[in-house]
């Protein structure tokens, strides 16, 4: 059974999609078989894999309602294990027609588990709101990992994903925990940044990854070119750094 984890923080500009697809092509790298979902409408995700919206061909939202033929919309990228489910425009529609569904929080995961034995990981990347792309992202997951930026207002949003998170564990899905919180956009030369690193460290004593991202020009280069960083320029600190956090997701998992 594949990990499955969810990247979310509703707040946006923080390096959610960053981190999604940067920790799967790491993975992919230690020859973790990898699938990235991109469940945020804008496709971000997506695009940073060379996988653009506006491509004709199956998507997310063509199985979303209807899995039975999940692998068709499944595409392998430029980086062997790593593999893409892409996002779409639709998916704002898909939101509006959830409303109404049976079980609405639940069809990300019956699609996913048609995946599950196909991967060892599968990382969902999120919208930034709390809706109900969201809310099935953390019912299909099993692993909930935060990308926190290091800013003044860091810490404002993160209380209310938690809540979101412990409401989803107690009434929806008493299988997920929290993977940890990662800070990224560090900037070494800034007090601020120390200053907001030292802040989450004194409230997630227990959920701090080690490996901290730092702000990086390649890092934000990268998605134009429709690649992760490690293959745009391995040696780059983005690159050494989401390599390392991927080393430390499988030490927390307690694999090899």
């Amino acid at each position: 059974m594949a990990r499955r984890i969810v990247v979310a923080n509703q707040k946006g500009g923080v390096g959610k999609t960053t981190t999604a697809v940067n920790l799967g092509a790491s993975l992919a790298v230690m020859e973790k078989r990898v699938l990235i979902v991109d469940c945020d409408p804008q496709g971000n995700a997506s695009s940073g894999l060379g996988f653009y919206p506006g491509d004709r061909r199956d998507n997310i939202y063509s199985v979303l309602f209807d899995n039975k033929n999940s692998r068709k919309a499944v595409y392998e990228t430029s980086v062997p294990y790593l593999d893409i489910l892409p996002g779409t425009q639709d998916l704002v529609g898909a939101e509006v027609e959830l409303v109404d569904k049976l079980g609405r929080e639940f069809y990300l995961k019956d699609l996913l588990l048609t995946l599950d034995d196909d991967y060892e990981f599968i990382i969902i990347d999120c919208p930034p709101s709390l809706g109900l792309l969201t809310v099935n992202a953390l019912c299909a997951a099993t692993e909930l990992l935060v990308p926190l930026q290091c800013e003044y207002y860091a810490l404002e949003g993160i209380a209310q994903l938690l809540m979101t998170y412990e409401l989803v564990k107690k009434r929806l899905n008493p299988d997920l925990d929290i993977l940890g919180v990662v800070l990224t956009m560090y900037d070494a030369r800034n007090r601020l940044s120390w200053q907001v690193k030292n802040e989450v460290r004194r409230a997630f004593p227990e959920n701090l990854f080690e490996v901290i991202v730092p702000r990086n020009v390649r890092l934000s280069e990268a998605p134009s070119f429709g690649k992760p960083v490690i293959n745009y320029d391995i040696k780059s600190k983005g690159a050494e750094a989401y390599l390392a956090l991927a080393q430390e997701v499988v030490r927390k998992g307690g694999e090899g």
